[in-house]
């Protein structure tokens, strides 16, 4: 149980520490500055190189997290044969006969009524601003915007559903049942997201649990299709078009108020 939680922990710390650096790395040296500079003597850069390279490390830390989820998948299937990695990660067909992924199609066009729905009163519960006050940087270019929403749609369901509902999935069903299985990687799903930035004043003390809880609905619904069906696509997909709907409602709701 505690490498369950271990492995997520190290492999979102190591694509952190990777994809930072090396953003700042190669943005101090796109701008002629020294990467090595103390921070005291930096200059300060424009906010627009700032915005960008939040986003640009956002996007980073998705795709080296979804290389060393594979190469830690490799490595644990090393003498496995021929598609063991695929069978692994959810993406071969499961050998014993599953609900068919089409059948559970009807769940798309039901799941942004679901979970905004779900999202929207747990917030109002805890007493947190489901997203007043949030909105795209003014400073992105069009560039960087159609990178944020690649991230969000497209780089980080498949990085996250192949760490979790993937190589966790697989170190979790060796020893535990459905069920537990579901449960605990759906925990490890909420808790990966605590947001760390300090809470308003205004806000509930219970701001900080709102993050996880709002994504429960979500993170049990993903690992339960990965047990119905044997495949890991369908999560992705569903992921991806669950961040596209909340996405979508956010920035339509803050162009409404404006």
């Amino acid at each position: 149980m505690l490498g369950l939680v271990l492995v997520p922990l190290v492999i979102l710390v190591a694509a952190t520490f990777i994809a930072g650096p090396l953003v700042r790395f190669v943005g101090d040296w796109r701008l002629g500055l020294d990467p090595f500079t103390p921070l005291a003597e930096r200059p300060r850069l424009p906010l627009a190189e700032l915005a960008a390279r939040g986003v640009i490390t956002d996007a980073l830390r998705q795709g080296v997290m979804a290389l060393l989820v594979l190469g830690l998948a490799a490595f644990a299937c090393r003498g496995g044969g021929p598609g063991a990695l695929r069978r692994r990660l959810g993406f071969a067909k499961p050998a014993l006969p599953r609900a068919s992924t089409r059948r559970l199609l009807w769940l798309l066009p039901l799941w942004p009524l679901i979970h905004i729905a779900w999202v929207t009163a747990t917030a109002a519960a805890l007493n947190v601003n489901f997203g007043h006050g949030v909105r795209l940087s003014p400073f992105l270019s069009s560039t960087m915007v159609a990178l944020w929403l690649t991230f969000v749609v497209l780089l980080a369901p498949l990085a996250e559903e192949l760490l979790l509902r993937g190589e966790v999935y697989a170190r979790a069903s060796a020893f535990l049942g459905p069920a537990a299985t579901i449960v605990v990687t759906a925990l490890i799903f909420c808790l990966a997201h605590v947001g760390l930035e300090p809470a308003p004043r205004y806000a509930s003390s219970f701001s900080a649990l709102a993050r996880p809880l709002t994504l429960l609905p979500l993170a049990l619904t993903l690992g339960w299709l990965r047990w119905r069906t044997g495949r890991l696509w369908p999560c992705m997909l569903l992921h991806a078009w669950s961040n596209l709907a909340l996405v979508t409602y956010q920035l339509g709701w803050f162009a409404g108020l404006r």
